[in-house]
């Protein structure tokens, strides 16, 4: 009976693939982490369309109510409010640059303050160190650098719901070497932020010193130290499991595969250029883009049949995955689109000083991103790794 017990517990799906029940209610289960990337992405897109703040601080909204709404217990998920702390980082030296080299100040602007000028050469004309600082130009500088902001908050909403290292086993076979690459870049900061963490719980409960130099030094070490083990030990596990393994392709199949993603990714580029940039002639956007992304697909295709790998309990690609990831690609487009509104309310001007206004199909499409934390299923309990199975 014991035996039967096991064998029919082990064969039991797990709980974070599991369907609805028959009561309607959705179970826990993680969401594929591609989805999650091309929500976050779009997201990031639509806000590259934009300089307008109340559409920037609307969008952090959004992603800080998703990521609240969606996150896990796991070490990467605790890594969002550090993100934040970048975006007002960035902010700030926007703004301190624009203060620092001035551009100087129109009789109809509001001045603030002025600071020392430094005299520049001849050759250096065009840019002035210090003068008068007006309240239109750190505005503008805080708007942009506020773009960037969000920018880097959709990524870091990205690696906050997604497992880096459940991504990796959904890319091509192609780009397995670069996907290993990206997924340990990708993973370096959630495990140093949960490394500080960890660290500083221990002196606290050790009664050690908190602040200063001395608690700096008895942080920094152990966290390189923990740090490196992470990495042997991840080195092990990928060694393992045949990573960097040589191929058999032939040097023609090989140079094929890097011509098809040399030419994919140029058309990608000018297909992306178009669109971003309205003066640029019309083949230039979306026929770029499109002829490079079947070269893309036709060189992954080429280069992935020399690459056979298995994935052990593939993460389900449902309806909640196309809800989400639809969800953001449909915010994009009605920002890409410029229809039902005025492009110019997507750009105000600070030149004179006025109120920027909220366009409705903006704002709708940004809400309607948010609705990835409603789309979404709840996520599972997060099951640390053991010794046997790293994360």
């Amino acid at each position: 009976m014991t035996g039967v017990a096991r064998t029919t517990a082990d064969a039991a799906p797990p709980l974070s693939v599991s369907e609805p029940d028959r009561g309607g209610r959705r179970l826990p289960r993680m969401l594929h982490p591609m989805a999650w990337w091309i929500w976050a992405l779009a997201l990031a897109t639509a806000v590259s369309r934009t300089n307008n703040p109340l559409l920037l601080f609307l969008v952090l909204a959004v992603l800080g109510y998703v990521v609240s709404a969606r996150r896990t217990e796991a070490p990467w998920a605790r890594g969002f409010k550090y993100y934040l702390y970048l975006a007002l980082t960035v902010v700030a030296i926007r703004v301190v640059f624009r203060a620092v080299f001035a551009t100087g100040i129109t009789p109809h602007d509001h001045f603030l303050f002025s600071l020392p000028h430094l005299p520049t050469p001849d050759w250096y004309a065009g840019i002035q160190i210090g003068g008068p600082v007006s309240l239109e130009a750190l505005l503008s500088a805080a708007t942009d650098g506020l773009r960037l902001a969000c920018m880097l908050c959709c990524i870091g909403a990205a690696n906050t719901l997604a497992n880096p290292k459940r991504a990796l086993r959904v890319l091509p076979g192609a780009l397995y070497e670069l996907g290993v690459a990206v997924t340990v870049a990708l993973s370096v900061a959630p495990q140093l932020v949960h490394s500080v963490q960890r660290v500083a719980r221990a002196r606290k409960l050790r009664a050690g010193r908190t602040k200063g130099r001395r608690a700096l030094r008895g942080i920094v070490v152990p966290v390189l130290e923990d740090a490196l083990e992470r990495s042997l030990r991840l080195a092990a596990a990928m060694d393992s499991r045949g990573y960097g393994r040589a191929g058999t392709a032939t040097r023609r199949s090989r140079r094929a595969t890097g011509a098809l993603m040399l030419l994919g990714m140029c058309g990608l580029c000018a297909g992306a250029y178009g669109l971003l940039d309205a003066t640029a002639p019309a083949f230039l956007g979306l026929p770029a883009m499109g002829c490079g992304a079947l070269l893309c697909v036709a060189g992954l295709r080429l280069g992935g049949r020399r690459v056979t790998r298995t994935s052990y309990r593939p993460d389900p690609w449902r309806l909640p995955e196309w809800a989400v990831a639809g969800s953001g690609l449909l915010a994009a487009v009605l920002l890409l689109a410029n229809l039902g509104y005025d492009p110019a309310a997507l750009n105000p001007s600070f030149y004179p000083l006025t109120w920027p206004t909220l366009p409705l199909v903006p704002t709708a499409a940004i809400l309607l991103a948010g609705t990835a934390g409603l789309l979404s299923p709840p996520p599972g309990p997060h099951r640390p790794a053991t010794k046997a199975e790293p994360e």
